[in-house]
């Protein structure tokens, strides 16, 4: 199983960390270690002092494919929720300073969280689909899939011109503004549309 990831997807975000709005999807991957398995408790990283949060549309793919045309994308996927793709910002920063990559910052054991699925059969709308996220029982983000620069199914393409997809690797699509910190204590909630899909304490 692989995590794919979507950075810069949402041009609010992008601005409100200082990034050029990119042409094309800006991919980076987390290790299957990186995925934090049910009943496991999320931990605070020793490592770092400046740990953010970015809620996610997330996809499941439920077909192997390669050189996937964008006009068939839609096939190769079968499940959505929303997922918290953790950063240690500091060391992000520093590692953007020295141009290095950011699997440090990213793809540590268990910086990848997921709610529960929902078939994306029962979704009417693929381009109108709403999520939100709480920190502490407040809004914090606000996300639709409208408002993503690349699409699911440019997304899946894209990847799959570099690495072949597998029946079970999961997408992460992007992020929308409002990223922020967290830290010990805080009570996090992932929702599709009205519907709570993700609970996670941080300890």
């Amino acid at each position: 199983m692989k995590m794919f990831c979507v950075g810069r997807n949402y041009a609010e975000h992008a601005k409100e960390l200082g990034n050029a709005v990119p042409d094309e999807p800006v991919i980076f991957m987390k290790p299957k270690s990186a995925l934090l398995q049910p009943q496991v408790p999320f931990y605070y990283p020793e490592f770092t002092n400046e740990l953010h949060y970015e809620c996610e549309l997330v996809l499941r793919i439920c077909k192997n494919g390669k050189y996937i045309a964008e006009r068939f994308a839609n096939k190769y996927y079968d499940a959505i929720t929303v997922g918290i793709d953790f950063t240690a910002r500091d060391i992000q920063s520093k590692l953007k300073e020295k141009g290095l990559p950011w699997e440090r910052a990213k793809a540590w054991d268990n910086s990848a969280v997921v709610g529960r699925w929902i078939p994306i059969a029962e979704i009417p709308d693929r381009k109108q689909i709403d999520f939100s996220f709480k920190k502490n029982g407040d809004v914090v983000q606000v996300g639709k899939s409208a408002d993503m620069i690349h699409s699911f199914e440019k997304i899946i393409s894209f990847i799959s011109n570099y690495f072949s997809v597998n029946i079970g690797d999961l997408i992460f699509t992007g992020t929308p503004a409002g990223v922020g910190e967290t830290v010990t204590g805080d009570q996090l909630e992932g929702f599709l549309g009205d519907q709570g899909l993700l609970v996670l304490e941080v300890k």
